[in-house]
């Protein structure tokens, strides 16, 4: 008996109807990557609004710490400083302290207009040199958290904080730990090149019981201040550009509402936002 042959005709190869499927597939693509190429940024815009109602937007903000490694967790926001390079700062930054105070009334009214106009960049200027200088330090990852750095009206606000467990000076007493001498240290150099005067305040924390008798956190914060103030003139602080020296125990903390908390207890090292003090003038 001979085979049956199979019956149908004409239809089109299977090996075909892939190979057209492919080049369907191909012109869809191709058509696609000149689509995108060609774009249109009304339209891109209008698509990016869209999704940005649709799925909405997370802000995401790092707040600036003093050396801007983690910033300041534990204060509710820091003024961010920006750096400025030292090439593009104000020849005004590099003359020395006692001869901007030996100048005429012409001369004087020139620098007053000057230094309204440097005075951001030499604060970004002095806030960058700092923590450039506070780097090399092997301990700086430890206690960044306890350097604010931030500029207010009343100039560039330095403060150096304690946190529990890790204090900038020895249990009442005067004297800083190793750790903080070296970042004041640091400091002495770069502060030297500003024209600016220097507050130093010691900060204490509440406490009813005085460190030992007729010894308050009056004395103590005024003989922390001293001490610093001692500090940078040793290592080149110029004595006529020390403003004042003073000690607020727990008058002024840092945070308000928790006067026990450790980071009221700190040191502040102000820059003062000021014009260069008028000459002295000669009566005939």
């Amino acid at each position: 008996m001979g085979k049956k042959k199979p019956q149908g005709g004409g239809g089109a190869p299977d090996w075909l109807v892939t190979f057209a499927d492919l080049m369907s597939l191909l012109v869809c693509f191709f058509v696609l990557i000149i689509s995108f190429s060609i774009q249109d940024n009304e339209k891109l815009q209008v698509v990016a609004g869209s999704m940005k109602d649709a799925f909405g937007v997370k802000p995401v903000m790092r707040k600036a710490g003093m050396i801007e490694i983690e910033g300041m967790p534990v204060r509710e926001y820091v003024k961010e400083v920006a750096a400025v390079a030292q090439e593009n700062d104000s020849d005004y930054a590099e003359e020395r302290h006692d001869q901007r105070t030996k100048q005429g009334p012409e001369a004087n009214t020139h620098d007053i207009e000057k230094t309204e106009i440097e005075r951001p960049r030499m604060f970004a200027t002095a806030a960058a040199s700092l923590r450039q200088a506070w780097q090399e330090l092997p301990e700086i990852n430890e206690v960044s958290k306890q350097i604010i750095i931030e500029e207010d009206k009343d100039g560039l606000n330095i403060q150096l904080v304690d946190q529990d467990g890790r204090s900038m000076f020895a249990e009442g007493s005067k004297y800083p730990y190793d750790f903080t001498r070296r970042l004041i240290v640091q400091m002495a150099p770069v502060l030297a090149k500003m024209p600016n005067r220097i507050q130093i305040t010691g900060h204490t924390t509440a406490s009813n019981v005085p460190i030992n008798s007729g010894y308050t956190g009056w004395e103590l914060s005024a003989d922390r201040a001293n001490a610093v103030r001692s500090i940078l003139m040793e290592y080149g602080l110029p004595a006529d550009q020390i403003f004042s020296v003073q000690g607020k125990a727990d008058t002024d903390p840092l945070f308000p509402n928790d006067p026990y908390l450790a980071a009221n207890r700190r040191i502040s090292i102000l820059l003062m936002a000021e014009a260069p003090p008028l000459p002295a003038t000669h009566q005939p």
